[in-house]
């Protein structure tokens, strides 16, 4: 059994494949997908209604930054891994102890860094 198994994880990507890849790979890993979304808004709605246990955050946005979800996930507390293609160095100051996948990764590199965060 993985230690995401039943856990609800937050998706924000806003490329639509990369997003349906990341979603098989959470539920073949037995996690709950919450989302996935591809706006700072809608992921802002979301986890207003349902907090995740773990997220994983796409950094660039269609020119939006995720920041804004970066900071209310660390007010509530919730551990979240940032996937970007600039790497640790696109990485807000603020934020930046949290891991970095950087793109592409595998699937088994996103299930890992999240099971990480959920020990």
């Amino acid at each position: 059994m993985s230690n995401l198994e039943g856990r609800r994880v937050l998706v924000v990507e806003d490329e639509t494949l990369v997003a349906m890849l990341v979603e098989d790979t959470l539920l073949d890993s037995g996690a709950e997908v919450l989302g996935p979304v591809s706006t700072v808004a809608a992921a802002l709605q979301l986890i207003e209604s349902e907090v995740p246990d773990v997220a994983v955050l796409d950094l660039n946005l269609a020119g939006e930054t995720s920041e804004p979800i970066a900071d209310a996930l660390v007010k509530l507390k919730v551990p979240f891994v940032v996937a970007s293609g600039y790497g640790q160095a696109g990485v807000p100051t603020r934020h930046a102890n949290v891991p970095v996948l950087a793109k592409p990764y595998a699937p088994e590199e996103l299930t890992a860094a999240l099971a990480r965060l959920v020990v």
